[in-house]
């Protein structure tokens, strides 16, 4: 087990964390110059189907990874932050991995934009293990902090609440598009005098007093019904079950999106607190990256619940969903400091004995 451990941890190790950093560093760029390059489409076109494989390609790599490396953490008996710990953030990004799949079928396989899909479970999911993880990071230590940093997190978490608090209580882009076409239409039918709708009667009816000359009609041929269109099955319909389990789930769309919306502020608040109880030491560095990724994580997470509710016929990849990539990267590279720090601390404890 020992000579396993050594292994997996020297530097010329395919997962030591200087191979895992650089690698992150690789595929955030290369993430970042995609969306940068493909992500603004023709107005009025969707978005092409190789390009939303391909933010999804980007997305479930590093989540991916990170999960398998804190499940690395988890079987190690020598990790310093506690095995539960990243136990609990494995199994949520996992979670979050396998809720990307189900919500991938539904929308390039199915074509469907549904409010709720079986992937939200996996979501919940993600966020109930990986706040237990990140919660049970922070227990062991005592908050020490310092006024500054007290205020830091204070200050983080009302900005999330009031940004919570907006989004939940400004209307979606329906309504507003609902109210703007009312508006006009019941001004025109006020400002419209009872006396001019009375007079435009009055052509009709004189038109209708006067006799019609007599004069031989027609009789037209019978209309011809045009062959029907075939549909377009460049996309596969959905079975039945599929739009049966979407009318199931669609009530839960709105508490759904308010537990969402309080995850990230969690997120948020936890991130903050992160950065500060492990502000310096040998394993500093690793839980940094912990929270860079819960704050990135939290970005993308907003944006998109703002622009799907906000933005008319939002279609999935625009340039802030980069920060989910950003979050898996930041994840899979804290578990590999981690796990290298830990290592290296119980060598250098077995060689001052």
């Amino acid at each position: 087990m020992s000579s396993s451990v050594e292994k997996s941890s020297s530097p010329n190790s395919l997962l030591s964390g200087q191979n895992v950093v650089y690698a992150g560093i690789a595929w955030s760029v290369l993430a970042l110059l995609f969306y940068l390059l493909f992500s603004i489409s023709v107005p009025g076109e969707e978005r092409p189907f190789w390009y939303s494989m391909g933010t999804y390609f980007f997305e479930e790599v590093p989540f991916l990874a990170a999960a398998l490396l804190c499940f690395r953490n988890w079987r190690s008996p020598q990790i310093a932050s506690g095995r539960n710990v990243w136990l609990g953030i494995g199994l949520g990004l996992l979670s979050f991995f396998i809720g990307n799949l189900f919500f991938g079928w539904w929308e390039l396989y199915w074509g469907l934009d549904p409010a709720v899909s079986p992937g939200d479970l996996f979501y919940v999911l993600f966020y109930v293990c990986l706040g237990c993880g990140l919660v049970l990071a922070i227990l062991p230590r005592r908050l020490n902090l310092e006024p500054w940093q007290w205020a830091t997190v204070i200050a983080s978490a009302v900005s999330a609440i009031a940004l919570a608090i907006w989004l939940l209580s400004s209307p979606p882009a329906n309504a507003q598009e609902a109210s703007a076409i009312a508006q006009p239409a019941r001004s025109a039918i006020a400002s419209t005098p009872i006396t001019q709708q009375r007079d435009s009667n009055t052509p009709s009816q004189t038109l209708i007093a006067q006799k019609a000359p007599n004069v031989k009609v027609t009789p037209k041929a019978p209309a011809t019904k045009a062959p029907p269109v075939p549909a377009n099955t460049s996309k596969n319909q959905p079975p039945g079950w599929v739009l049966s389990l979407e009318k199931v789930l669609e009530p839960l769309a709105a508490p759904l999106s308010l537990f969402y919306i309080a995850g990230d502020v969690f997120l948020l608040i936890i991130a903050a607190l992160l950065l500060l109880a492990f502000w310096g030491g040998r394993f500093a560095q690793s839980w940094r990256m912990i929270a860079a990724a819960a704050f990135s994580f939290y970005i993308a997470d907003m944006w998109f619940t703002y622009a799907t509710d906000h933005i008319t016929d939002y279609q999935s990849g625009f340039l802030l969903e980069v920060f989910w990539v950003f979050s898996g990267v930041l994840f899979a590279i804290g578990a590999a400091l981690e796990y290298d720090n830990s290592i290296r601390s119980r060598r250098a404890g077995r060689k001052r004995a």
